[in-house]
C-alpha cells in the first residue's frame, strides 16, 4: 500500500516540469481560447445567434465542415494505404516519396495556394481549371492535410509484430481477417489521431485556399475567410462567434472519433 502511494507522488523535478508544462499550455491554448469565448459572450446570446444563423455565415460554416469531413475520409483511406506501402514495401523512389509527403508541413500555406492556382487555375498546364469552385476548396484542404494520417500511422505500423500476422495466416486466416482482427485494432488509435488532426487543420485553413477558391459568398467562402471579413470590419464579436462554433465542431469530431476507435478496438 505504501509503495503504491509513494509511486503516485510526484518528485520535486516532476512537479516543476508539470507546472511549467501546464503554464506553457495555458499561455498557448487555454487563455487564448478563453479570450475567444469571452469576446463571443460580449454581444449576448441574441447577437451570437444572429451571426451564426446569417445565411452567408451559415453557408461558409457548412461548406467548410462538409469539405473537411470529405477530406478526412479520403485521408483515412489513402493515408493508411500510403503508410502501409512505405513500411511494408521497397521500391525505387521511396526516399523521395518520404520527402514529398512532408512538403505540406514545410511549405507556407499561401505558397501552397499559389502552387494550386498555377496547376489547377485558368492557366493550368494540364488543362484542369477548378478555380472558384468547391473542388478547389477540396484540393486545398487535401494538400495541407495529406501528411497527418500517414505520419501517425507509419510509426505504429513499423512497430507491429509480424509474427502474430504470420501465425494467424498459418492457421488459415485470410488476409482480410488478419487485417481486421490483428492489424486494424493496433492502428485505430493512430488513424483516429491522424483523422482528428486532419479535420481540425482543414476547418481552420485559410492560406492555401484564399487564392484558388475565389471566396465567393454562399459558394466557396470558407469559415476562416468569413472570420477575417468580420475582423477587417471591426466586428470582433461576430468573428469570435464563428471561431467558437468551429472550436465546438472540432472538439465534437475529436470526441466522436475517440469513442468510435475505442469501440472498434474492443470489437476487433
Amino acid at each position: 500500500m505504501t509503495t503504491a502511494i509513494s509511486r503516485s507522488r510526484l518528485t520535486r523535478a516532476s512537479g516543476i516540469g508539470l507546472g511549467l508544462a501546464t503554464l506553457w499550455f495555458s499561455l498557448l491554448v487555454l487563455i487564448p481560447l478563453t479570450a475567444v469565448l469571452v469576446e463571443t459572450s460580449r454581444g449576448g446570446w441574441s447577437a451570437f445567434w444572429r451571426t451564426v444563423t446569417d445565411g452567408q455565415t451559415l453557408a461558409a460554416i457548412e461548406m467548410t465542415v462538409l469539405q473537411a469531413l470529405a477530406v478526412t475520409g479520403v485521408n483515412v483511406v489513402l493515408g493508411t494505404l500510403i503508410a502501409w506501402i512505405l513500411v511494408r514495401d521497397n521500391f525505387p523512389g521511396k526516399r523521395a516519396l518520404e520527402v514529398v509527403i512532408d512538403i505540406p508541413f514545410a511549405l507556407p500555406t499561401i505558397v501552397a495556394g499559389l502552387v494550386l492556382l498555377s496547376l489547377y487555375g485558368p492557366r493550368s498546364p494540364i488543362g484542369v481549371d477548378v478555380a472558384n469552385t468547391r473542388a478547389a476548396v477540396f484540393l486545398a484542404f487535401l494538400f495541407v492535410t495529406l501528411p497527418f494520417v500517414v505520419r501517425t500511422v507509419q510509426p505504429v505500423l513499423s512497430e507491429l509484430d509480424l509474427e502474430a500476422e504470420e501465425a494467424a495466416a498459418s492457421l488459415g486466416a485470410s488476409p482480410l481477417v488478419v487485417f481486421r482482427r490483428i492489424i486494424l485494432p493496433a492502428l485505430l488509435p493512430a488513424i483516429s489521431a491522424g483523422a482528428a488532426m486532419s479535420f481540425a487543420r482543414a476547418i481552420s485553413e485559410y492560406g492555401s485556399l484564399v487564392l484558388i477558391s475565389g471566396n465567393l459568398p454562399m459558394r466557396t467562402e470558407a469559415a476562416s475567410v468569413r472570420i477575417l471579413t468580420f475582423v477587417e470590419n471591426g466586428n470582433m464579436a461576430s468573428a469570435s462567434a464563428v471561431a467558437a462554433v468551429l472550436l465546438v465542431i472540432a472538439l465534437t469530431v475529436i470526441v466522436i472519433l475517440d469513442v468510435l476507435q475505442r469501440k472498434l478496438a474492443r470489437r476487433g
